[in-house]
This record gives C-alpha cells, structure tokens and sequence, in this order.
C-alpha cells in the first residue's frame, strides 16, 4: 500500500451531459466556477472541464476556454490545476483538435491517445505534437481505453515518437454508452500490462465508479469522480452534486492512508509551467 497523495480530480459535465440529466450539471463559466470552488473544498486538485456553445453542445472554442478558465480562477485561484478537455466527441477531427491546445495553451490538458493516432496526423504529427506540449510545459494526461491503447502508447515511447516528460496517463474502465457500469476487474489487464513510469489514474462509470476508484488508490492509482461519467453516490441513490463523489473518494482515500495531493503536489511532480 503506497501513501503517496492521491490526486482527485473532478470531471463535473463532460461533452453530453445536460440539465435534463441532473440540474446541478455545470454547463456556464459561471456554474463552473461554483463547482470548482465546492469541489475544491471537498478534496479535490485538479478540475476537468468541458465547456458549451450557446446551444449547449460540446465545444473546444478557444475563446469560450478563455473565459471559463477565467471565472473559475476567480472562483479558486491556483488551488486547483485546471485541465481542459481536448475530446473529438463526435464533432472534431484530430487536426483540430490539437489546434485548439496549441492555441490556449493551458496549463494542462487531457488528450485521447486513439483520437489523435489518426492518418491526417501520423507519427510525425504525433512526435511534434507531443513534443511541443513537452517543451511547453503543459501538463498532460493521455487518455488509453484499453490494453491497446496501453501498448500503443509504450511502443511510441520505445521507439522515441513520445519523448521523455511527466506523462500522466488515464485508464478508462468501460465504455461511454447507456447503462454502462465499470467493475474494479476492468482495471486488473491495465495494472498487469502497464510496465512503464508514468504515474496513472482511473475514471468508471454508473454507481460502482467508488468501487472502482477505490480499487485504483489502493493499488497506488489516482482518481477522477464526477458527473461526467457517473450521477450516483455509492449507494445507488443520485448524487446531489458533484463535490459528493469527491467527497466518497477523499473518504475512500483516508480510509486507505493516502493523504491528498494539493494542486502545489501536483504542479512540482508534472513540472506544470
């Protein structure tokens, strides 16, 4: 058992979610900043966030990524690391996507590692890509949905496409479709294949994302809660807003000795400009 701190982080809407699904889904700069200031309270370090077009759908506007990142950092100041999403959604091509970072440049950001692998990119596209977030300083969590993608991202970082930097990576446990429900076992080929150094967290989805978060901080994981991918406290019973999940994990997190990381801890160990 590692008692290394453990990084919460919060995902509070994602690119789907709407009010429809729960009223507390933070779809404004405004309902962002809110959150991100009770979700701070609650234990977490670092905000994932989606922002909205004016018809509340997924957008990765550079300008509406100003103004969001803008209000919540009135809200919470440098207490949380804020993480912009870099996710297609159905909406974007990989291209674009990378445009989008390279333009805000944020301070950190979250980028499928399967999204940007794509033939309008290439390896050589890859290796400039991810060299550059490198050389800025950009924080960066690589998104993998399967062994695969595990595999993929080692042979990259083998063969030098990937250079050496405080990579963070994301394992995903499950699948974003109707009903799904993550078990802590979708967890296990992702710890037996992950052979390299960079540290790891995991996001699950339905009610047993607290089994499954749990899971990854006794094996010395971190953790991302929240609404974008669950609605439901451990008890099955719904949420009341997204600072209670963060609250089970920061629970879950004492009841294992894992003290949390604050946003400082995680700034030094990424080495986040």
């Amino acid at each position: 058992m590692t008692s290394e701190p453990l990084i919460i982080t919060v995902a509070p809407n994602g690119a789907y979610k709407q009010a429809s699904d729960h009223a507390a889904v933070p779809l404004t700069a405004a309902s962002l900043a809110a959150t991100a200031k009770a979700c701070l309270d609650a234990g977490a370090a670092m905000l994932h966030l989606h922002i909205r077009d004016a018809q509340g759908r997924h957008s990765l506007d550079v300008q509406g990524y100003r103004d969001a990142l803008q209000a919540v950092k009135a809200a919470v100041g440098n207490e949380l690391v804020l993480q912009v999403t870099s996710e297609a959604a159905r909406v974007y091509q990989a291209p674009e996507q990378i445009a989008m970072v390279q333009a805000l440049h944020p301070e950190a950001v979250s980028v499928s590692l399967r999204e940007l692998d794509q033939p309008a990119i290439g390896e050589a596209g890859l290796a400039e890509f991810f060299s550059w977030l490198a050389r800025e300083r950009v924080m960066s969590q690589v998104i993998l949905y399967d062994v695969a993608d595990l595999q993929r991202w080692q042979g990259l970082r083998e063969r030098g496409v990937i250079p050496e930097a405080p990579w963070f990576l994301l394992f995903v446990l499950g699948r974003y479709s109707a009903g799904q429900t993550s078990s802590p076992r979708d967890l296990v080929p992702f710890v037996h294949a992950h052979t390299g150094p960079e540290p790891w967290a995991v996001c699950a989805f339905g009610a047993t994302e607290h089994a499954c978060v749990t899971a990854a901080a006794a094996l010395g994981g971190h953790v991302r809660v929240g609404f974008e991918n669950n609605l439901q406290l451990k008890s099955s019973q719904l949420a009341p807003d997204n600072a209670a999940l963060v609250m089970q994990a920061r629970e879950a997190a004492f009841s294992l000795g894992r003290p949390l990381a604050s946003a400082q801890d995680i700034r030094q160990r990424f080495g986040a400009a």
